[in-house]
This record gives C-alpha cells, structure tokens and sequence, in this order.
C-alpha cells in the first residue's frame, strides 16, 4: 500500500470519526465503561496475586533443638538443615531471644520465666518453595538432636489449596470480563458500520479491495480504542495512587504488601491502553466482514 494511499486512509479514519459524532460516542463510551471495568479489577486481582504470594512466602518452620545439645551439635545442625535441597534460610533464635519477644508480644508477666526459661534453642527455616515446606519438614525430623517441627501442617495445605483457588477465579474473570469486552464494542462498532453499509457497497463496486475498505475502519478502531483508554487510564491511576497513599503507611510492618505505584501503575496504563487497541481493531475487523461481500 502506498504512502499517499496510508495518509489518505488517515485523514478519512479522522473525517469519520467527526462525521458520525453519535456513533463515535457510543463507541467510546462502551470501551471506556468496559476499560474502566477491567482496568480496576485487574489492578485488584493482581494486588491479591500479590498478596497470595506474600502469604505464601511468609511460610516457615519453627525447628525446636533437643535441650541437652551442645554448640557444637547446634551448629553441625545448621551446617545439615542449611545443606538440605530447597532450603532458603535457616536463623537461629536462642531461647533467651524467644522469650523477650514473648515478653514484647504479651509484656512483662513473661518476665517471671526468665528465671527458669521453659523454651527451646530454634532454627527458623524457610523453603525456596514454600509448596515444599512438609517435605522439609519430614526430612528435618530425622535429623538427630530435633525436638519437634512445628509449620501449622494442619492448615498450611488448606492454605495453598485458598491461594490456588483465588488466583483461577481471578483469571477467569479477567478473561470473561475481557471476552465481555470484546463482543461489546464489537456490536457497537457493528452498529456504527452497519449505518455506513452503502458506502462499502459503493467502494467494492467501483473496484476497492478488501483492504482498501478495512483499512479504514481499522484505523477508526485505534482511533476508538486509544480514545476510550484516556478516562480508564485516568481514573485507575488517580484512584490506585489514593488506594496506595492510604494503603502503604498501614503495611509498613506488615509482611503483606501492595504493589508500588511506581512502575506498576505504568504497566497497567500500558495494558489498558494496549487493550483499547486490540479491542478496538478486532471489534472493526469482525464488523466489516460480513459488508465486504457485495
């Protein structure tokens, strides 16, 4: 295609746009709608990801050490627990340091024990996987001089299995609310180009080829798209930075955190506006077909 053929097809994708102004609107305002839609729950399903995943890796063991081991046997300990396949990290917390963070945690009446500390000597351990947190355990509970292995076993599958679950049904209804999407605009933009079906006709009869006549409306669905991206981007970045501002102070200490605005909130512009794009493309592409046998 030529270069004058482009530019002509350019300037009639914007003379369009303008000449049918009621079309144009009610295009633009179902992808700014169904933008506006995806845009926020994608944001909210990948700060849960997000969350899931914090979650997930906060998983440790707690492996208690036999009272009558000596320092050397401790560190033989953590030479063999630290050599183990798909361990991370292994800390060490004597009980003295346990029982002042029980005494900051519940306050001086711990004091009482400090006396006759009850506690165990412990390595905190955490998987690369956390997935593979019972494997380790098992393994780690032959090792000669543990006491006990304590990671919540009880609850930690039950744990994965909700974490699991939360991420396919988020998937799920991004992509039905993108296929939503989707067959929304196209139907609008079907409207918009049912209305033109003569002026189709009348350039297929005078000898126009396919392309000549999609070129057009596929550049009207860019057009469309890139317009009804502005609001979403808009709105989702304002909102995400009041969310974030609010959000970020409060998990400060916590070990769940939200994306940061910066570069996430770039990223999901550029998907959102990448998503008008496509949308608006295949909306005029599957419109147009059906007027291009004359």
């Amino acid at each position: 295609m030529k270069a004058r053929t482009i530019s002509r097809h350019f300037r009639e994708s914007f003379k369009s746009l303008i000449r049918n102004g009621w079309m144009t609107f009610a295009s633009v305002s179902a992808v700014t709608v169904t933008l506006l839609l995806v845009g926020v729950f994608t944001a909210l399903m990948l700060n849960m990801n997000k969350a899931a995943t914090d979650i997930e890796n906060d998983v440790e063991m707690n492996v208690y050490i036999e009272i009558d081991a000596d320092e050397v046997s401790v560190s033989a300990l953590e030479d063999q627990i630290t050599e183990l396949s798909g361990v991370e990290s292994v800390t060490y917390s004597s009980k003295e340091e346990e029982l002042s963070s029980l005494i900051d945690s519940f306050g001086d009446e711990m004091a009482l024990f400090e006396q006759n500390n009850p506690l165990r000597d412990k390595f905190i351990v955490k998987a690369t996987d956390p997935r593979q947190t019972e494997r380790l355990a098992s393994q780690i509970t032959t090792i000669e001089n543990i006491a006990a292995v304590e990671y919540g076993e009880d609850k930690i599958d039950q744990l994965f299995e909700t974490l699991e679950i939360s991420r396919n049904v988020g998937a799920v209804l991004i992509f039905g609310l993108l296929f939503t999407a989707m067959f929304l605009i196209s139907n609008t933009i079907k409207i918009t180009i049912v209305a033109r079906r003569r002026e189709i006709e009348i350039m297929k009869l005078v000898g126009a080829s396919n392309w000549f006549v999609r070129f057009p409306f596929l550049l009207e669905g860019i057009w469309l798209g890139i317009i009804g991206a502005i609001l979403p981007i808009a709105v989702v970045s304002v909102l995400y930075y009041n969310v974030y501002e609010f959000m970020e102070p409060r998990l400060e200490n916590s070990f769940i955190q939200i994306l940061e605005f910066t570069p996430f909130i770039y990223q999901i512009n550029a998907l959102i506006l990448l998503m008008g794009v496509v949308i608006g493309m295949w909306g005029s592409f599957m419109s147009v077909r059906k007027f291009l046998k004359v």
